[in-house]
Order: C-alpha cells, then sequence, then structure tokens
C-alpha cells in the first residue's frame, strides 16, 4: 500500500464557531469510509489512521463494520472538548504536527483518555505527550492559571484525571512561596514589561533577574477563575499556610470585581435598587447573592485580618441583596469583634425597605455593638490585670477599644437624634449600653442628648429625666458645663447638678493650688545647696535652685488666683445687694404712688447706706 497524502478542507458555518473538517484522499481519490458526527459537525475520515490509535473507536468501528450498511456513521456526543478536540486528535492520527498549548491541553488530554489512546496502539501516544506536556505546565504559573480555566469545560473529566487538584496544588505551592526567591514568571503582564525594558550592553543584560514583587502580585490571576475553583484555591493556599492577611486581601479584589454593588455608593440621593445610568451589564442579583455568602464563608476568622470597611460594605451589600440572615449575622459578629477600627460614615447604614421608620438600620447598629460588648467582656473576664503583666497589656488596649467604641456610639447618635421616628427606648438602649467607664468625657453623649431633646419636644419631663441620666454630670467640660447650665430643655434638677459640680470642681481646684503652694513652701529650704561632681571636676547643675525657681513661679500665679478669686467674690456680692435695695425701692415707690394721699419717706436701707460709708471715716461718700 503506498504512502497517501492528506488533504485538509476547512468549512465555517454560519454562527461562526462551529468548524468542520473533511478528510479525504486528494492523490488516488479514495473517498472517506467513515463519518464521525459531533453535534452539528461531521468529520469524514478513514478508519485506518483512526484504528492504529484508539481503541474506542476500534471498538465502535468494529461493531459498526459487521452490519452490511454501505456507511459507517458514528456519533461521538460525549466527547470531552467537542469539534474542536476532535480536530486536534484526527490530525495527530494522521501524522499531521499538531500545536499543544496551555489553552487546549486539558480538553485534548480529556479526549485522549476518552478514546483510549494509550501506548497499546502506538509508542508515544496522544495520552503520553498530553501528560509530558501537562508536566511542563505546571512549572509556568500564566500557564497554570489558564489551563485550570479551561478544566471549567471538562471539569467531570478533569477531576475524574485530577487535572484540577494538579494545577491547583501547582499554584497554591507558587502563591505560599517567594516568587523572587525561585524566579518564577508569575503573569503575563509583568513578562511582557520585564522583556521590554530589559537593557543590553555589549549583549550583557543590565538588569536584574528578579524583580520585587508585592503581596498582591497573585491577586488579579486568580480573579479569572470561577467561583468553584477560586474557592478550592483559597482553601489550598490557606492549608499551605499563608497569612491570613494576603488571602483577606485576594478576597476584597474577588469580590470588587464581581459584585458591583460592593463599589457602588450608597446614600439616600441614590436609592434605585442599584440602577445608574450606567449601561455596563451587571450578573443577575442571584449570581452576586450567592457569591458574596460563598466570599462571607471564606473570611479569616482571626479579628482585625478583613478591613473593617471592607467587612461593613458586603454587610450593606448582603441586605440590598436580600443575603441569608446567617450570613448578615456572620457580618454583624464580625464587625463586633473590631467595631473600635470603624468609621463614621460606613456605619451610617441606610434602612433596605419600604415599611421601615427610621432613616438608618438603628437595630443593625445595636446587635453589632451587643457583639462587641460580648467580646469586650470576654476578653476582660480572661485577662488578670493584677498578675501578669500581659494582663495590663491587655486590660489597658480593652480600655482603649471600649473608649474609642463610646466615642463613636456618641457620634452616631448625635447623627441619628434628629430622626423625629427614632423612638425614645431605641435611643435610651443604644446609649446605655456603653458603661459609663468607657467615657471619660461626656460631652458626645450631652451633644447626643442635646439633640434629641430638640428634636423631640414632645417627650414628658419624666422621659427628659431618663435620657439626662445616660450621661455624668462630673464628666462634662466646661464648655459642655456651661452651654448645660444655660439649656432650658434639660429638666432642672440637671441644671442644678450642673452648677453644683462645676462649683464643687472649682472649690477642689484652688484647694490644690493651695495644698501644692504650702506643701512647696514648706519643703523650700534656701540654705542647703546640693553639688554634684563629676569624676573630671565639672560640676553639674543645682536642682534644688531650679525647683526653688520653679516654686516662686507657681507661688507667684497662686496670689494672682487669689485675688482674683477675692474681687470676683467681692463684686457679685456688691451686685447681689443692690439688686436687694433696688428691689426694696421700687416695691415702696409703689406703696407711696398707691396712697398718694398720704406723705411717704423713703429711706435707703442700712445694708446701700453701709456701701456708700468710705471705710476709714465711716462718712458717706460723695
Amino acid at each position: 500500500m503506498r504512502e497517501l497524502d492528506v488533504c485538509l478542507s476547512t468549512f465555517i458555518l454560519a454562527d461562526d464557531y462551529a468548524v468542520a473538517i473533511a478528510y479525504r484522499h486528494c492523490t488516488t481519490g479514495l473517498p472517506s469510509d467513515v463519518t464521525i458526527e459531533i453535534g452539528e459537525i461531521s468529520f469524514n475520515l478513514h478508519k485506518f489512521p483512526l484504528l492504529s490509535r484508539s481503541g474506542q473507536l476500534e471498538k465502535l468501528i468494529g461493531q459498526l463494520s459487521g452490519d452490511d450498511r454501505p456507511e459507517c456513521i458514528l456519533q461521538l456526543r460525549d466527547l470531552p472538548g467537542g469539534p474542536k478536540a476532535f480536530e486536534l486528535v484526527a490530525k495527530f492520527c494522521y501524522g499531521v504536527k499538531i500545536e499543544l498549548t496551555a489553552l487546549n491541553i486539558v480538553s485534548l488530554r480529556c479526549a485522549a483518555e476518552y478514546l483510549q489512546m494509550s501506548e497499546d496502539y502506538g509508542e508515544g501516544n496522544l495520552i503520553a505527550q498530553t501528560e509530558g506536556f501537562l508536566n511542563e505546565v505546571f512549572g509556568n504559573w500564566t500557564d497554570t492559571i489558564k489551563a485550570l480555566e479551561t478544566c471549567e469545560e471538562v471539569l467531570a473529566y478533569a477531576e475524574e484525571l485530577h487535572i484540577v487538584s494538579r494545577c491547583i496544588n501547582s499554584l497554591a505551592m507558587k502563591a505560599c512561596a517567594d516568587p523572587n526567591l525561585f524566579n518564577w514568571p508569575v503573569s503575563g503582564c509583568n513578562e511582557k514589561e520585564s522583556t521590554s525594558s530589559t537593557d543590553f550592553w555589549n549583549g550583557i543584560s543590565t538588569t536584574n533577574k528578579s524583580q520585587n514583587m508585592g503581596d498582591d502580585w497573585w491577586y488579579e490571576d486568580v480573579c479569572s477563575l470561577g467561583l468553584a475553583l477560586y474557592k478550592r484555591l483559597i482553601q489550598a493556599v490557606e492549608s499551605g499556610g499563608m497569612k491570613p492577611e494576603k488571602i483577606a486581601g485576594s478576597l476584597v479584589v474577588y469580590a470588587n470585581k464581581y459584585i458591583p454593588l460592593m463599589t457602588r455608593e450608597w446614600s439616600f440621593k441614590n436609592t434605585n435598587n442599584g440602577k445608574s445610568g450606567s449601561t455596563i451589564s451587571s450578573p443577575p442579583e442571584a449570581d452576586q447573592r450567592a457569591l458574596l455568602e460563598e466570599i462571607v464563608e471564606l473570611l479569616p476568622s482571626q479579628r482585625g485580618v478583613m478591613p473593617t470597611k471592607f467587612i461593613l460594605r458586603l454587610l450593606r451589600t448582603s441586605m440590598i441583596l436580600q443575603a441569608s440572615p446567617s450570613c448578615r449575622e456572620n457580618l454583624e459578629k464580625r464587625l463586633g469583634a473590631q467595631l473600635d477600627q470603624a468609621v463614621l460614615e460606613d456605619l451610617l447604614i441606610p434602612n433596605m425597605g419600604y415599611s421601615v421608620e427610621t432613616l438608618y438600620d438603628i437595630d443593625c447598629f445595636q446587635r453589632i455593638l451587643d457583639h462587641f460588648m460580648l467580646v469586650d467582656q470576654a476578653a476582660a473576664a480572661s485577662s488578670s490585670p493584677c498578675i501578669v503583666e500581659e494582663g495590663l497589656m491587655e486590660g489597658a488596649h480593652s480600655l482603649t477599644s471600649i473608649t474609642m467604641v463610646a466615642n463613636l456610639v456618641d457620634a452616631y447618635l448625635a447623627d441619628v437624634a434628629p430622626d423625629v421616628n427614632l423612638k425614645f427606648p431605641k435611643f435610651q438602649s443604644l446609649a446605655a449600653t456603653i458603661p459609663d467607664y468607657a467615657r471619660p468625657l461626656s460631652d458626645g453623649i450631652y451633644r447626643a442628648i442635646d439633640i434629641y431633646l430638640k428634636a423631640h419636644p414632645w417627650l414628658s419631663d419624666s422621659e427628659r429625666e431618663q435620657i439626662c441620666r445616660l450621661m455624668n454630670c462630673q464628666k462634662l467640660s466646661l464648655e459642655a458645663s456651661t452651654h448645660a447650665a444655660q439649656n432650658e430643655r434639660l429638666p432642672l434638677r440637671v441644671i442644678v447638678q450642673v452648677l453644683f459640680f462645676e462649683q464643687l470642681r472649682l472649690r477642689t481646684s484652688i484647694s490644690g493650688w493651695f495644698f501644692v503652694s504650702d506643701n512647696l513652701e514648706n519643703s523650700q529650704n534656701p540654705n542647703a545647696t546640693l553639688t554634684l561632681t563629676k569624676a573630671d571636676g565639672s560640676h553639674l547643675v543645682d536642682h534644688a535652685q531650679e525647683r526653688a525657681a520653679g516654686v516662686d513661679d507657681m507661688r507667684e500665679r497662686v496670689l494672682e488666683l487669689e485675688k482674683e478669686c477675692h474681687n470676683m467674690k467681692q463684686e457679685f456680692q456688691k451686685m447681689v445687694k443692690t439688686k436687694r435695695s433696688w428691689n426694696i425701692f421700687c416695691r415702696r415707690s409703689r406703696y407711696c404712688n398707691s396712697k398718694a394721699s398720704k406723705p411717704c419717706i423713703v429711706k435707703a436701707p442700712s445694708s446701700a447706706v453701709k456701701e456708700l460709708k468710705t471705710p476709714e471715716t465711716g462718712e458717706l461718700g460723695k
């Protein structure tokens, strides 16, 4: 039998996708004796080249050859890779060179396994060649990514041949290791940049072969994977010991790419259910919801690893997409564990729905705050600041965290207080969640209370007194005390309490100055001198003289304060006495006017006369 030449004819169908390849004998004009149909594509081939390479085709053709049918027609509906893969298989069977790439190797390897193209049907058959090329692909990051992407087309066959697991293990190993250490090519764009920017001198490269890369070098590459494969890759790198911060960064990039609602700004001016003027098509909300719930399950459990801003955006998006209650509860607990890292603007989550009362979701913030208090109380109970030095540090950190959260809650209350639909029990419950020791100053809660009282003038006196109990009048600053003393919206009892504590604070301050002045005066000894001499004979500064100079300055300041207090006291007494005298004079004048028929003599009060006498002679002043 003489050697046959192969002529390949290609026919493009109307959909510009399917390709029909007809293999015919061109030299002798022998017609094809077997037709293989894959979908809507037919391949007119010869039996002998196919039988010599494929066990499956040999079996199927043998079954049809026994029948007395002039034509042999095979239908391969389940062939992995479809017509494109079989075209390469047919070329290989006819001895035509084919090009193996990272994009066709997976489907071709699966097709070769399906057609049983093993070494039993010829040395160097298609299974062996594709398997060898796959091992080369696994050594390159970019090619492995491309191969893993194509696994989704033939996922069942690729899983059976363990191609998916090998791709994921290869990628996980490279992502967990240092790419600069092994000098692995990591992405196509980086490879292009590195080759185009290489400088040569006399044919020798002058640039460094290994370029420093950040921890996020692999984020964009793995974003091309589908959710199922991406999830398996994240689990693989987590098992490989990757830091949670890196995993969190990859999840942020992936979520922002495939959930458009994550990157959209939401406000009361833009509440059209995510519909904006943009014409860019977005994935269906059902797909976004499923993706969001999967990402929430992949979030690292360590506190502070995920950015708080990102978790808040996830929570807001989950409300818009109506995610499952377990998903939202998971996010609320994560936020409660790191609420001290949140920003007020992100916590102002608008209420989603039409049957809501308040503008912002107060209940959601209350649940987040309750989770934070549980975590804080558990941390405080587990630490022992009196015994272990680490406990002291933990206790201080806990106190700092709850103080930051207290300021955050006070600012949140001030923002939601103008809402007339905010009920008194909700405001009171939210403010009372923070204990008194967590507020070094009560200015923040006083401001929120004042705004709430102004927006809700119909509150009863009992409710006003209850809401004012949320603040500690002793912790008000001077500015806040001054404002509260003149605030007509506060109950009278609260105003009196503010004035009392302010007077007590002033007395304590003055007494402290006197105490410090007396102690410094008694401890000062002008006759005592202390001279310290260094080894070289030079003298150090006399600290006693410096302390004495500081005492003199403090004494002068205390004396000035005493004079000012004395003058203020005298002026206050004069004002009170003058006001009393004028009140008596006005009363008697009105009495004289009513008794106009009788003469009336008005005498100045004795206290006023005493004020007009000179202190030296007792004479009346001019």
